[in-house]
C-alpha cells in the first residue's frame, strides 16, 4: 500500500504534463493545419515538413535533445520546462493532423455559402466552421490526449517526477523489478478509463447539438 501511495505522488506532474502539452499542441497546430492547407505552396510545403519532422522523431529523443542540448545554454530549461516543451512540440503537430482531418470533413460549400454573405475568410474560420471542425475533431484529440497522458511518461529519464518516476524509484528500493511497475500500470488504467467515457459523453452531447 505504501508503494501506491508514493506512486500516486506522481499523478499531479503526470496530468499537469499532459494538459499543458495538449494546451500547446492545441493552440500550436491550428497554424500547422491551415498552412498544410494554403494554396501558397511554399506555406504549405514549410508546414508538411514541420509536421513530419515534429512526427518524426520519438518523444525521448527530442528531450535528450532540448535538455541536453538546448538545456546546457538555457539555463531556464529544468526538466520539467523541457518536457512540456518537447512534448508540446509533438503535440503541435498531432493536433495539426487532426484539425486538418476535422477541416476536411466540411463541404466546401459551406465555405462558398459563406463568403456569399460577404463573410470575411476569419469570420468564416471563427463562426462557421472552427465550431464544426472542433466538434469533428473531439474524438480523435481525446484519444490522443489518451496517448499523450501515458506517453508523458517519457519524461522520467530527464528527472520528471511523474508516475514511472516513483515506481523506478520504488523498484529499486524495494529490489522488486515488477510489482510498482504493475502498480503504475494500475495507476493509468484508473486515469485514462474516466477519460474515455468523458470523451464518448462529450461527443454525445455535441451530436446532439448539432442535430437539433
Amino acid at each position: 500500500m505504501d508503494i501506491f501511495l508514493t506512486i500516486l505522488q506522481g499523478v499531479p506532474m503526470t496530468i499537469g504534463l499532459t494538459v499543458a502539452a495538449l494546451a500547446i499542441g492545441a493552440v500550436g497546430g491550428i497554424p500547422l493545419a491551415l498552412g498544410r492547407r494554403s494554396n501558397v505552396p511554399i506555406i504549405s510545403l514549410a508546414a508538411v515538413s514541420i509536421i513530419e519532422i515534429l512526427r518524426g522523431i520519438p518523444p525521448i529523443v527530442w528531450l535528450f535533445i532540448i535538455y541536453f542540448g538546448l538545456g546546457t545554454a538555457l539555463p531556464m530549461l529544468d526538466p520539467i520546462t523541457s518536457a512540456v516543451v518537447g512534448l508540446g512540440l509533438i503535440s503541435c503537430a498531432y493536433m495539426a493532423e487532426i484539425y486538418r482531418g476535422g477541416l476536411s470533413a466540411i463541404t466546401r460549400g459551406q465555405w462558398e455559402a459563406s463568403e456569399a454573405l460577404g463573410m470575411g475568410r476569419g469570420s468564416v474560420l471563427t463562426f462557421i466552421i472552427g465550431p464544426q471542425v472542433f466538434r469533428v475533431s473531439v474524438p480523435a484529440a481525446a484519444s490522443y490526449a489518451i496517448g499523450l497522458l501515458k506517453d508523458s511518461s517519457v519524461a522520467y529519464t530527464i528527472g520528471v517526477s511523474e508516475i514511472v518516476y516513483f515506481a523506478n524509484d520504488q523498484s529499486r528500493q524495494t529490489s522488486d523489478a515488477l510489482g510498482p511497475f504493475f502498480l503504475a500500470a494500475l495507476v493509468y488504467v484508473i486515469m485514462t478509463i474516466p477519460c474515455a467515457w468523458a470523451t464518448r459523453a462529450l461527443d454525445a452531447r455535441l451530436r446532439m447539438r448539432v442535430a437539433r
